[in-house]
Order: C-alpha cells, then structure tokens, then sequence
C-alpha cells in the first residue's frame, strides 16, 4: 500500500500529511529512494 501513496504523492493527487500513520515512514523511504521532495 505503501508504494500506491508514494505514487499519488508523485502524480500530485496526494500529500504525506494524507498518509496514514501507520505506513507514512515506508512512503517516505520510497519517495527518498526515488529521489523525490516532499515540502510536507
């Protein structure tokens, strides 16, 4: 699941702050192995 909101949050349909909790930490480890900013 995780991978889908770190594609929403690339695609610009999601924020981190819409992540859950609960798998907001691997969302963040995959937009940073993607190279990805997140101004969240």
């Amino acid at each position: 699941m995780a991978i889908v909101y770190a594609t929403l949050i690339v695609k610009g349909r999601k924020t981190l702050d819409q992540v859950p909790t609960i798998i907001r930490k691997d969302v963040e480890d995959i937009l940073e192995a993607l190279e990805v900013k997140v101004n969240d």
